[in-house]
């Protein structure tokens, strides 16, 4: 099977992986998440926005590392996602938080599909930078480069394995404020990451997708630094 339909297969796993995360929150007794977030009008913003921010950065960052085409970007979509709701509820005049439902399907939907950009080789423009570490690998260029795909998916397994132990727990801080956290770790993992790929550095060093990713934290950070007192007793999530 081709690279390209590997990562299909993938992305298709990790989106029914976020399913099935969702489905096993609502399973949860005493867990409570805002309605809005299920609400149509606003998963039409998150996929509008999520889908315009992937393509946008993800082929932005292409076009800015020589290589023309296409190309989709996770962290795009989130931008894109972020940018859309916060948008979306200041027209509609929400104000609650609406995002605690997405955090375990987003760290479980990213560590799935990272090992299909892992599969799909070359083509798919993930890849690392040369390294001569024993667990480097060889995309087909004869290369032997790092694996940046798979840190990625064990980083944010690792997140998912803390979330759910949180759950169990009754861990009121994290169930609440898990969008804001996710996107911390997920913001700060990425960031080093990328450091060990061959994108074009738009300031100093940096890249486009370190300028995301500094979006990102600061972003979350704002977020949860302003966020309500979550009481564990209530066992609900508003965020």
């Amino acid at each position: 099977m081709s690279g390209a339909g590997l990562h299909t297969i993938f992305d298709v796993a990790a989106w029914c992986a976020a399913g099935l995360a969702i489905w096993w929150l609502s399973r949860r007794r005493g867990l409570q998440f805002p309605a809005q977030s299920f609400q149509l009008p606003y998963l039409a913003a998150l996929v509008f926005g999520a889908g315009f921010g992937a393509f946008l950065f993800g082929s932005l960052n292409l076009w800015l590392s020589g290589m023309p085409g296409l190309a989709r970007s996770v962290e795009g979509a989130l931008a894109g996602g972020i940018a859309a709701i916060e948008l979306y509820k200041w027209t509609a005049g929400i104000s609650v938080r609406t995002g605690a439902r997405f955090a375990l399907p987003l760290a479980i939907g990213i560590a799935i599909g990272r090992i299909g950009c892992y599969l799909a080789g070359l083509d798919d423009f993930t890849y690392g930078t040369p390294t001569a570490l024993p667990w480097g690998h060889d995309f087909g260029d004869g290369i032997s480069r790092h694996p940046v795909q798979l840190y990625e998916s064990a980083a944010m397994a690792a997140f998912a394995a803390y979330y759910v132990v949180a759950v169990i727990r009754r861990d009121g801080f994290v169930i609440a404020n898990g969008f804001y956290l996710v996107l911390i770790y997920y913001g700060l993992q990425r960031f080093l990451w990328e450091f060990l790929k061959p994108y074009a550095a738009l300031i100093g060093p940096l890249t486009l997708f370190h300028l995301l990713s500094l979006f990102i934290l600061f972003y979350a950070s704002v977020m949860l630094a302003t966020a309500p007192h979550a009481k564990v007793e209530h066992e609900r999530a508003a965020a």
